[in-house]
Parts: C-alpha cells; sequence; structure tokens
C-alpha cells in the first residue's frame, strides 16, 4: 500500500482579519476625504455679498447704516455687455454681461479698464474652453482674477449675468 497524504488546503488570512482589514480601509477613505473636503472647502470659496439696503427688512436697515459711513462699503457697478467673436471657431460670437464687486466705490476710469481688459480676455477664448460646467467655473475664475490684478486687488467679485454663444 502507498502511503496516501492528506493534502490540506492552504489557509488564508482569518475572517476576523479580513474584517479588521476593510475598516481600516474605509476609514483612512473616509479620513482622507472629510480633509480634501475641508480644504476644498476653504479654499476658494463663496465670498458672501451683503444684501443691497433696498433688500433688507427695515428694521435691519438702521443697524447696516451705523455700521458703515456713507459711500464705504461693497459696491456693484455693471459692466457694459461684451460682444465679440472667439478665437476658435472664429464664426462664434459671444455675449457676456457682467458686473463687478468692488470693496469700497471705485473710480469710472478703473471700471472702463477692467471692461477693456475682460474684452480683451474673452477674445482669446476657444470654445473648447467654455463648454459645460467646470468651463464655465474657470471662465468666471479667469474674469474674477483679470479684475482683482487690474483693479489692485479692489474688485473683490464678478458676476456673470448673462452669457450668450451663437
Amino acid at each position: 500500500m502507498a502511503n496516501v497524504e492528506q493534502v490540506q488546503p492552504k489557509k488564508g488570512p482569518s475572517l476576523v482579519i479580513q474584517l479588521a482589514m476593510l475598516l481600516a480601509v474605509t476609514g483612512a477613505a473616509i479620513g482622507m476625504g472629510w480633509v480634501s473636503g475641508g480644504y476644498l472647502k476653504g479654499v476658494g470659496g463663496p465670498v458672501p455679498v451683503p444684501a443691497a439696503p433696498e433688500n433688507q427688512s427695515n428694521a435691519e436697515q438702521p443697524s447696516a447704516a451705523a455700521e458703515h459711513a456713507p459711500g464705504t462699503g461693497p459696491t456693484l457697478v455693471q459692466l457694459a455687455p461684451i460682444t465679440t467673436n472667439l478665437a476658435a471657431p472664429a464664426d462664434i460670437w459671444i455675449r457676456l454681461e457682467a458686473s463687478v464687486v468692488y470693496d469700497a466705490p471705485q473710480p469710472p476710469e478703473l471700471t472702463e479698464s477692467i471692461h477693456q481688459d475682460l474684452l480683451a480676455m474673452v477674445r482669446t477664448l476657444k470654445m473648447h474652453q467654455i463648454e459645460g460646467a467646470s468651463g464655465y467655473q474657470h471662465l468666471k475664475a479667469d474674469l474674477e482674477e483679470r479684475a482683482a490684478i487690474r483693479s489692485g486687488g479692489h474688485a473683490k467679485q464678478v458676476l456673470i449675468r448673462t452669457l450668450l454663444l451663437e
């Protein structure tokens, strides 16, 4: 008779160890997501704009007037509409109506300078750069950056009211 050896199957990690590793990896993923979300929310988040005086309730108006001296505080200035063609394809036209939020009232020359700078920038856009939601967000960020640079940091936000492509 030949010796018959019984072959025992190889044992892998126990079920307890597998569950512990699964919990550890899940905890690490949740922690990394929480840290990443906190970082992204804090960087470049929306800047709150105070309500216009005519939109505040009557009870809030006296306290708001007492906080700010006349002629100071955020100022919303409407830019003239920008109508031009895109860099590529050249037969596509864009119309952009925007407003600039300043930290304090600024001279009209500064607003005109920002308008001309934004017009020059819009003329260099290509269609693929402004497609979709992320393209819109990048366009808005670029407009705000150029306005802030041109104004020496006085332009806090660019509000896009209308964006039409034809």
